[in-house]
Order: C-alpha cells, then sequence, then structure tokens
C-alpha cells in the first residue's frame, strides 16, 4: 500500500469513526429530546393529573368541572395526555415498538410535536393477532395480583383475550357507577343485570360498577328469573335493567305474554353490545322510564361513551328532521348512534376511511390501546357545533327535550341541563351492509322497521340480512326472520310482510328505492320465516349476540 493510500484509509477510517460518534450522538440527542419532550409533557400535565384523580373520585366535581372547564381546554389536555400515552407506549411496550418498526418507522425519530399523527393505527390484524398477549403489556410482562382476562363475544368469528390490571378495572368501574347516576339519578336502586356473565367483559364489569350505585344481582339473559327477582322484590323499589336491546324487548314481550303487571313499576333500562334502533327505543319506553345506552368494545372499554339526555333528543331530532340530520352527521342514509364521551381519558379521531380511533390516554392500562380501530363506521362533533347547527333552525339546544319531535310513547323524556361535552356517532361496523344493485342495505334498515311496527316485531325473535340468488342467477337481497316461542306463519302471512318489508325499504334508503326503479325484479326481497332456533339461526344457539348480517362466502 502506498503512502497516499494509507493516508487515504485512515482517512475514511477516521471519517467513518467520526461518522459512527455522529451518529451516536445524534441517537442519544435524540431519545434525549424524546425524553425530555416527555418528561415536559409530564410535569406539565401532573398537576392537571394530581387534580383529575382528585376531582374524578367525586361525582359532583367531576361534574363541575365537565360544565365549567371550556372545551378547546378539555379537548387540548385530552390530546396532550394522549401523545403521553403514545410515548410510553412506545418506551415501555415491546409489541407496540416491535409493531411501528415493522411498518418502517423508527420509533426514535418520530416527530415529538405530531406524535399522533405520526404512528399507524392499530386493529385486531395489524397489532393483535401478530403479537403474543405479554409483548403487548407494559414492560413485556404480565403481571398476576388483580388482573382478570376478558373474552370478547366473538362476533367478528373469533372470540379474543384482553388483559386487565385492577387498577384500570378500578376506573372503569367508577365510571359505570358515575354514568348511572348522572343517568338514572340518584336514590335507592336495584340493578338486575341481564348481560352475559363468565368470561365476557360486559356483564362481569357491569355488576361490579353498579355495587357502588346500589343493589345489583347479577342473573344474565334469563327471563323467568328475571321476571321472578321482579316479583320477589316487588313494585315499591326502583329498578335498572341492564342488557342487550333485543333480550330487553323480549323481557317486555315475554312478560306480557305472563301477563306481567309492568305497570306496578318504576323501571329504566341500560342496554349496550350493540345499536339500537329509535324504533326500539320506543318499544321500550312504553315500559320504562327511560332508556340508554352504552358504547365501547371489549377491545378498549366498555364505556368509552355513553347517552346522555341531550344526545337521545338530538338523535330523535334528527330522525325526524332528514335536514338536521345532515347538517349534524352528513349524508349517510343511516341514523347513527349518538354518544358523549370524556376527552380526558379517551382520545377518539376519525381516519380517512370514516371510522372512529381511541387512545385511551390513561396510564393505568396494562396492555396500552393506541389509535385502535375497532371498524365502527361514524364521526365526531362537537358540542358548540351541535348548538349552532340547532341554533341556525331555531332551536335553544338547552331546551331540546321539549321538542314534540323527541317525546316518548307517554309524552317528553326526562330532561336535565346539557353538559357540554363532545360528541361521538356510530354507525356500526363500517363493512356491515349488503350490497345489490349498487344499493346499499343495512341491518339497521331491517331494524327499524320490525322494530317500527309493534305487532310485527312482538311476533319475532330476530332477523338476518344477507344475498341470495334466485333460480334466474339474480342476486336479491333476502330478509330471514325468526318467529318467537310458541308463534307460527302461513304463506299470506309471509307474502304480507315482504310487500311490507320491501315498501319500508323503498321509503326508508334512497339506495335501494333508486335500484328498486331501475331493477324491480332484483329488488324484491326474499323473506323466509323460520321457527325459533332453526335454519340459519340454529347457529345463534351459543352467541352472546345474536347475528344481524349474513355475508355470501
Amino acid at each position: 500500500m502506498s503512502t497516499n493510500e494509507g493516508d487515504i484509509a485512515r482517512n475514511g477510517a477516521s471519517q467513518r469513526g467520526m461518522q459512527r460518534q455522529v451518529s451516536a450522538v445524534g441517537t442519544v440527542a435524540r431519545h434525549f429530546m424524546a425524553w425530555t419532550f416527555g418528561l415536559g409533557r409530564s410535569v406539565w400535565l401532573l398537576p392537571l393529573d394530581v387534580t383529575f384523580r382528585f376531582v374524578g373520585i367525586r361525582y359532583g366535581w367531576l361534574k363541575w368541572l365537565f360544565a365549567t372547564v371550556p372545551p378547546p381546554v378539555l379537548a387540548l389536555t385530552g390530546r396532550l395526555r394522549a401523545e403521553r400515552a403514545v410515548w410510553r407506549a412506545i418506551r415501555r411496550v415491546p409489541a407496540y415498538r416491535a409493531y411501528l418498526e415493522s411498518t418502517g418507522l423508527d420509533p426514535d425519530r418520530l416527530p415529538p410535536a405530531a406524535i399522533l399523527r405520526a404512528v399507524p393505527e392499530t386493529d385486531k390484524r395489524t397489532y393483535i393477532d401478530p403479537y403474543p398477549i405479554e409483548r403487548r403489556c407494559v414492560d413485556g410482562r404480565i403481571a398476576f395480583k388483580g388482573v382478570t382476562i376478558d373474552e370478547s363475544s366473538g362476533s367478528t368469528g373469533t372470540p379474543y383475550n384482553w388483559i386487565r390490571g385492577a387498577a384500570e378495572r378500578k376506573v372503569a368501574q367508577r365510571n359505570i357507577a358515575f354514568f348511572a347516576r348522572y343517568a338514572f339519578g340518584e336514590g335507592d336502586l336495584v340493578t338486575l343485570n341481564a348481560f352475559s356473565m363468565g368470561a365476557w367483559a360486559t356483564g362481569f364489569t357491569m355488576s361490579l360498577g353498579m355495587t357502588r350505585h346500589g343493589l345489583v344481582k347479577s342473573i344474565g339473559p334469563d327471563i323467568p328469573k328475571i321476571l321472578s327477582s321482579l316479583t320477589l322484590l316487588g313494585p315499591g323499589l326502583r329498578y335498572l335493567i341492564s342488557g342487550y336491546p333485543p333480550f330487553i324487548k323480549h323481557l317486555l314481550d315475554e312478560g306480557d305474554r305472563r301477563g306481567f303487571p309492568w305497570s306496578s313499576y318504576r323501571m329504566s333500562a341500560l342496554v349496550g353490545g350493540e345499536g339500537m334502533a329509535e324504533e326500539l327505543r320506543d318499544r321500550l319506553l312504553e315500559r320504562f322510564e327511560v332508556v340508554y345506552s352504552g358504547y365501547g368494545a371489549t377491545d378498549l372499554e366498555i364505556g368509552v361513551a355513553g347517552e346522555s339526555p341531550v344526545s337521545v333528543a338530538l338523535r330523535r331530532l334528527a330522525r325526524a328532521r332528514p335536514d338536521i340530520r345532515g347538517a349534524l352527521f352528513g349524508e349517510d342514509p343511516r341514523l347513527p348512534m349518538v354518544f358523549q364521551y370524556n376527552p380526558l381519558i379517551h382520545h377518539l379521531e376519525v381516519n380517512a376511511l370514516g371510522e372512529v380511533l381511541c387512545t385511551v390516554s390513561r396510564l393505568d392500562l396494562m396492555a396500552p390501546r393506541i389509535r385502535y380501530n375497532v371498524h365502527d363506521a361514524g364521526g365526531l362533533l362537537d358540542f358548540a357545533t351541535a348548538r349552532r347547527v340547532l341554533s341556525d333552525a331555531g332551536i335553544d339546544i338547552g331546551r331540546l327535550g321539549s321538542l314534540p319531535e323527541v317525546a316518548g310513547p307517554h309524552g317528553p323524556l326526562p330532561w336535565s341541563s346539557p353538559i357540554p361535552l363532545p360528541f361521538v356517532y356510530i354507525y356500526g361496523r363500517r363493512d356491515a351492509t349488503i350490497s345489490v344493485m349498487g344499493a346499499n342495505i343495512y341491518p339497521e334498515d331491517i331494524e327499524t322497521l320490525v322494530y317500527g311496527d309493534r305487532a310485527l316485531a312482538s311476533r319475532l325473535e330476530s332477523f338476518l340480512l344477507t344475498t341470495v340468488t334466485d333460480g334466474t342467477g339474480t342476486p336479491r337481497p333476502a330478509i330471514a326472520l325468526e318467529l318467537g316461542a310458541g308463534e307460527t306463519a302461513d304463506e299470506a302471512w309471509r307474502a304480507a310482510i315482504a310487500v311490507q318489508l320491501r315498501d319500508g325499504l323503498r321509503d326508508l334508503n334512497a339506495d335501494y328505492r333508486e335500484a328498486l326503479g331501475e331493477f324491480p325484479a332484483a329488488m324484491e326481497p326474499v323473506v323466509t320465516i323460520h321457527a325459533l332456533g332453526c335454519g340459519p339461526f340454529a347457529a345463534d344457539a351459543g352467541r352472546i349476540k345474536p347475528r344481524r348480517l349474513l355475508l355470501p362466502a
């Protein structure tokens, strides 16, 4: 090697060494910047954390906080808390860091000030399936004391398991109790919990949460036991019955068949686990004083959001006023469920596909959920926008409960002064639809038509929407109806119901109406009648929630 060549080699080695040093310094600097950014944010949020922790365990103070602090301040604080949760997951959750790397991101080079926009969303397929449960936990390990594992219902086809620590469950139970106090008032209350028990999150967590608010009997979806419990305790008490919406309807139907004295009892209902048409709420309000629904998912938490007097009134007004529905929720023909949520603990976003993402911004989660997507279609609506839309229509949001359009079958619904928390509206799973001749038909359409006819609803246990190919090879919408116990039907009744459903879809669904005019033969629904638990409904025998949609293979 010549002297020049040796100098060049030594210089190259020196430069590479300097580059490695610079790179190392840069890496340390980036780690330091991220750490100091996270530390600075944590220090800034610490007084708020302490205040919220102190205020959050007292119902009256928490209600005061939401009514007093300006919504933009709550929103900003919630976003900062969510960003801190992201940084914590990057540092301490092995699966999350590995997931970011698998998408081509360098977790150490993410922009501190825009971290929520920089990280991808997560869901079952991309994050839950590839990584074992312990790697999705903080510090990559499973704690044991005070820890439980919940199992989801398997409505997507495969039950999943979700691990939760004691602190996380304690907060969820407290939130349930606070919601019940706000929605159903103070005073003695007996909760008859008809959600499924066992490993499923909703029933177990609901019972524990409601014990903070009153007496609880965990029954599960057992109609005879609920009726016997009501009889045993008598009509002198105030009751809250919780369960899946169709089950609560079946409870009333069975009580009617048995001659149960519903009118002697003061009852409210808390439903969840699936959407609910306002027509079904109307049916339940014939017996219950109030009916509220909660929104959540076992993937996340069961108490992500809840209905309130103002959110129910908004939805019922939107049902009666298509102009207001469009101004509030856009052009989707469906009427969404409408909830309010706490932005300090759940940071919600909407992606380009119109799906709601959730980051649980609390630091008590054993397995953090960051920008998690359960693939529910919907959107967000801040309180100020809702108030402005109503004001433009000449309606004061503070007096929304007095409008005749939002009244129930027995008159105005219970009303209280609105709390200015943001709204999240949910249509349901984004792919929960069938398409025939370009027309999208949703299970919610059929639910509206079935529960809008009291005589029809009282005879049915369930329904199923799917598509079939007729003898000419033409795809057509198909609606299977499951009769209730002891019910029978002849061909004339089936044919009459087919016409009724066709006409109802024509009036309700603009896509269907257009396609019916262009392809009348193809859009005639194929209606089939099945005895309880027979035909396509046999597969629902062991399910917690009945299917509403059967997509063709």
